[in-house]
Order: structure tokens, then C-alpha cells, then sequence
């Protein structure tokens, strides 16, 4: 069975503004996307969020959104696919510079909010993301939220992508996510069950109990859940049991 990467969201606190528990759950993780500044996260946050992560040995990439801090980067932009290029390139090259700064290389992409959704709905303006990634840094990695994005990014040559799954939201059967406006805690064992269900198997429940495939070799865990850090030690728990080990993206793909 091959590793899998548990991946978080992270340094979307601003100012005097304090959004979810990096500290906490640093430790329980394998690889922390980090807001670039646009739908949230300043320097400094993501210089700190940064040194973090590379005392705990766990892989960056940068979770880019659009400029919109007001809405948290969840209200839509009309943007062209170029400028959805940049805005990325933009952050990328910011985050960048920070890793270079404590000796760690940023790994691997994530889209944040209305630009994920752009980007699964737009193939065009995903793939203009995905070259302008690939002309930064040959080696850096697409971490894919739905089957939609993950079928152009393995359509783009030279392109590494990883499909990721989730287990603290509930799934349709279209394997489309449930998404919440606000996270709700969660039964610790019972997401500690679909992270073994997704990890060995490659399947989940979906909320009408129907069961369907999720081969992901990536799974998401919200830091800004209230009870983040009680889920991640449930999983954590499981994983000698199951012979689960964990790995950054960086050695997945």
C-alpha cells in the first residue's frame, strides 16, 4: 500500500485577524498549503507559517486565491485565464522567496475558494494556471481537488498533479463535497474511519450512504475545524493498525 499525504490549509491569519491552529496541528500533518497573501495571510504570517512548517518537516505549497481578503477569497472574480495565471504566479513567486529564506523549497499548488471553482469549471483557465506553474518550476506539483481539474492537469505535459480527498466534509454521490459556510466539529472516529476507508481502499460513504470512489493520495484535514487537532490524533491512532504511512507530496508522486 502506498504512502498517503495529509495536507492542510494554512497562515490565513492577517494582521491582528487569528484563523485556524497552525501551530496544533502542525505536527500531525505531512504538507501545509499556505495562503499567499491575496484571499488571506501577510508577510509575516507567511514567513512564520514557513520556518513552521520546516521545523516540522512538512512539505510547503502555496494555496493561492483571489485578491479579495474582505470575502475571504470566496466571492468570484472576472478574471481572464491570464490573469488568473499571474494572480498565481504572483503568489507562487512571494511564498518563494520565503522558502528560499529557510531553506526549503515550495513543493506543490493548491487553489483556494472562487479560483478553485473557476478552475474546475473553466478548463481553459485551469490550464493557463498549470502551464504558468510549470514555467516557475518544472518540479512543482498540482494538488487537485475534483476529478474535474485532476483530468486537465494529466492532460498537461510535464505536469505532476495528485488527487485529493476529504473526510471531515461529507461527500454527494456525484462525489461532489458538502460544503458548510461554517465548520461544524466532528465525530473524531468517525472521520478517523473514511481517512482508512479512502487510505486502503480508495472509497467513502457519501451522505445518502451510497458508496463511492475517492483514490486519493491526498487527504484533506480543515485546520479552522474547532476540533482539528482531536481528529488528526484519531487518525493518527489508526495508522500502524492499517499499515497507513504517511509522506509529503513531494515523495508521492
Amino acid at each position: 500500500m502506498p504512502p498517503i499525504d495529509i495536507n492542510c490549509d494554512m497562515g490565513e491569519s492577517f494582521g491582528n485577524w487569528t484563523m485556524g491552529q497552525d501551530g496544533e496541528v502542525m505536527p500531525y500533518i505531512t504538507s501545509a498549503n499556505i495562503a499567499g497573501g491575496f484571499h488571506a495571510g501577510d508577510p509575516h504570517v507567511m514567513c512564520e507559517t514557513v520556518e513552521l512548517a520546516a521545523d516540522h518537516d512538512v512539505g510547503i505549497g502555496v494555496h493561492p486565491g483571489f485578491p479579495d481578503k474582505m470575502g475571504f477569497g470566496r466571492r468570484g472574480i472576472d478574471a481572464t485565464p491570464e490573469e488568473v495565471r499571474d494572480y498565481v504566479v504572483y503568489q507562487l513567486g512571494a511564498l518563494t522567496a520565503f522558502a528560499k529564506r529557510h531553506g526549503v523549497t515550495v513543493a506543490h499548488v493548491k487553489p483556494h475558494g472562487a479560483m478553485y471553482s473557476m478552475l474546475s469549471e473553466s478548463p481553459e483557465h485551469a490550464r493557463a494556471v498549470m502551464e504558468g506553474m510549470l514555467e516557475v518550476d518544472e518540479e512543482l506539483i498540482y494538488l487537485a481537488t475534483d476529478m474535474h481539474i485532476y483530468e486537465v492537469a494529466r492532460d498537461v505535459e510535464g505536469l505532476r498533479a495528485v488527487f485529493e480527498g476529504y473526510v471531515d466534509l461529507d461527500y454527494r454521490a456525484d462525489r461532489s463535497l458538502i460544503v458548510e459556510k461554517q465548520l461544524e466539529e466532528r465525530d473524531p472516529e468517525l472521520v478517523a474511519d473514511r481517512f482508512v476507508s479512502i487510505a486502503t481502499d480508495g472509497v467513502v460513504k457519501a451522505a445518502n450512504g451510497e458508496e463511492i470512489d475517492v483514490p486519493a493520495d491526498s487527504i484533506c484535514i480543515h485546520g479552522d475545524n474547532p476540533n482539528a487537532v482531536e481528529i488528526l490524533e484519531a487518525i493518527h491512532d489508526r495508522l500502524e493498525e492499517h499499515g497507513i504511512e504517511l509522506a509529503p507530496l513531494s515523495e508521492i508522486v
